[in-house]
This record gives structure tokens, sequence and C-alpha cells, in this order.
């Protein structure tokens, strides 16, 4: 399944880089750039889940993975 908040592009690595490139860069779009307005009666999570998660609607919710994270693979 691919995610519809990640999107990816490919650098210019110039001739005299002095690190190894990385070839592909991805970045994540956050769901509110899409939703210009918060439409009534939109399903709202339970208020723990919502702490939990850091917002109260499904819709705008991105979840985050640190760097560190995506290393280790967890």
């Amino acid at each position: 399944m691919k995610d519809p908040q990640i999107r990816a592009y490919r650098p210019f690595i110039g001739p005299f880089d002095p690190c190894e490139p990385k070839e592909i860069r991805t970045y994540l779009v956050p769901p509110q750039l899409f939703i210009p307005f918060q439409p009534m009666g939109w399903p709202q999570y339970s208020p723990a889940e919502a702490l939990r998660l850091g917002t109260l609607w499904p819709a705008l919710y991105s979840p985050y993975t640190s760097a560190i994270a995506k290393e280790k693979g967890v």
C-alpha cells in the first residue's frame, strides 16, 4: 500500500559533492494542506485516542516516524 502523504524526488547530484548522495529523497505532505475547511459532522476519535494521536479528526491524522526509528527498521 502506497502512503499518499509521502512524496519523493531525485535531487541534483554534482560531480564534486563531498558526501555520498542519496538518489531519492522523501518528504511528508501534511493532510491539512488539501482540506480547506472542516465540514460539520466529521467522525471524531475518542478524547483519549485524540490525545494519543494529536488530532481529534481521523482525516487530519498524519503518522510520525522519527529518523532514528527508520534507521533501526522499527
